[in-house]
């Protein structure tokens, strides 16, 4: 593949100083490829850097949130293959053709996925652990980063799912469940991430609850039913012990046990809804 064929998009909010080494090192690499920085309410020199180095830049006026730059970048590109890499500095622009080279052997997205020594911390370690896990099983594909911002993909079929993404960091989450719902091919080729210089804008209390909500929004992207299903369940089987007890004690039926027999057909019913809505979501995004 030539180096025009493709878009580098990388979101960045005040992140200047990493900048400064990444974009040079992308030029040095890739000269011939279109290189957007999408720059997200930044108030540091970022859009100065980028335009010392001579890259195409997209400014929102107040921050909007990753999700958000990802969209204005993926709009803005010119080419039909996208590469996506985070702006602060950790991601190594060599691993972009070994990702291109992937995706030329038939994939629709290829993700560059992290080890254990690429985790931020031991708490990050564990949250995208689960994040895997949890994926892997409602897709029933192996899915080794959930969450990684080192990925390429073709652009038509990205931009089909651009109406389901957030606006915050969750971007790759929504993307590699939604393309994984539509039957595309996702692939995943090892990397290895360095430290970041500055600030994370990471928040450990504000963006661990917003990625425990992200666990619950996986399921019900993919297939609402693998989480409604054992939560119904399991208000049916507290239903049937607590009616169970009170039978064999008092020899009568309690309007709790009636309560969570309610709540399990109602968890069941919701599910079988949130599964319809689900089918036809992507169904329109095939038109």
């Amino acid at each position: 593949m030539a180096n025009s064929d493709f878009s580098i998009v990388i979101p960045a909010k005040n992140e200047a100083q990493n900048l400064k080494l990444l974009l040079p090192e992308l030029k040095a690499l890739y000269p011939e490829a279109e290189i957007i920085v999408v720059n997200d309410g930044s108030t540091d020199d970022s859009v100065s850097v980028c335009e010392e180095n001579d890259v195409n830049v997209f400014t929102h006026q107040y921050s909007k949130g990753n999700g958000a730059s990802i969209k204005t970048g993926a709009r803005a590109a010119s080419h039909d293959i996208i590469v996506f890499m985070d702006g602060d500095g950790q991601h190594q622009p060599k691993d972009v053709s070994r990702l291109l080279e992937q995706l030329n052997q038939g994939a629709d997205m290829v993700v560059g996925a992290r080890g254990k020594k690429s985790q931020a911390s031991i708490g990050r370690l564990l949250a995208n652990s689960i994040y895997n896990r949890l994926s892997s099983w409602i897709a029933g594909q192996q899915i080794q980063d959930l969450t990684s911002g080192l990925r390429v993909v073709k652009k038509n079929k990205f931009l089909k799912f651009l109406y389901l993404l957030p606006n915050g960091f969750s971007y790759p989450t929504t993307s590699t469940m939604a393309f994984f719902r539509a039957g595309y091919s996702v692939e995943y080729i090892p990397i290895e991430t360095k430290e970041r210089l500055g600030k994370s804008h990471i928040n450990l209390l504000k963006d661990g609850i917003r990625f425990f909500i992200i666990i619950f929004k996986i399921g019900t992207l993919y297939s609402p039913l693998k989480i409604f299903l054992p939560i119904s369940f399991g208000f049916f089987c507290m239903g049937l012990a607590y009616y169970l007890y009170t039978f064999f004690t008092f020899h009568s039926f309690t309007n709790m046990s009636a309560l969570l027999f309610m709540t399990s057909v109602l968890v069941f019913l919701i599910g079988l809804v949130s599964e319809q809505v689900t089918m036809l979501i992507y169904k329109d995004s095939e038109e």
